[in-house]
């Protein structure tokens, strides 16, 4: 039952994400569509970005899931593009009420979640530390944040697949690199 509970309302945020901006939607307003009580709500979640917080992870873990066998993060990139463009109003409607601090926290969520995967596609990764598979991922995830964010800023008007194409010939050679460096050492 809670399991339910707590996937009722991040889908009522989804929901009310797509009908107006995150700062005009209050914790009532959750509660009422999902038919709970707030102390139901505070039970699941602290607040309403620990719920958008949960909202960007359940995303990320939905696509990767749904994608893993592929073994493609290019393709799986693509598709966080794709996923954030289908779901447009949703995105500009908490972009515009957060600060850039914020969206950048969400993205990384999703973004992380990505390099994770690409990380733990190479043989190399079962030989790396814990912290330095954390080093890496947040070294990777720093410019694909920022390629994310200028993306978002500007309209979400350039092609998904180019830009991932061109951000693929920029880091391919890397990763394969930096493993072989952080594993041979």
């Amino acid at each position: 039952m809670s399991q339910l509970t707590r996937n009722a309302i991040v889908n009522s945020l989804k929901k009310l994400l797509n009908e107006k901006p995150l700062n005009k939607i209050t914790i009532k307003d959750i509660t009422d569509d999902c038919g709970i009580n707030r102390m139901t709500f505070y039970y699941h979640f602290r607040d309403i970005f620990d719920l958008v917080e949960r909202l960007c992870a359940e995303e990320a873990h939905r696509i990767i899931d749904e994608h893993r066998a592929e073994g493609d993060w290019m393709k799986l990139y693509i598709l966080f593009f794709q996923e954030i463009l289908k779901n447009k109003t949703l995105l500009m409607n908490v972009y515009r009420c957060i600060s850039r601090d914020e969206i950048e926290k969400f993205l990384r969520i999703l973004i992380d979640a990505v390099i994770v995967e690409v990380i733990d596609s190479y043989k190399e990764s079962k030989y790396l530390k814990e912290e330095d598979k954390k080093f890496i991922v947040r070294v990777y995830s720093y410019p694909f944040t920022g390629l994310m964010m200028d993306w978002v800023k500007d309209g979400m008007e350039d092609d998904p697949v180019a830009l991932v194409n061109k951000f693929y010939l920029v880091i391919s050679d890397s990763i394969q690199d930096t493993l072989d460096k952080f594993t041979h050492r």
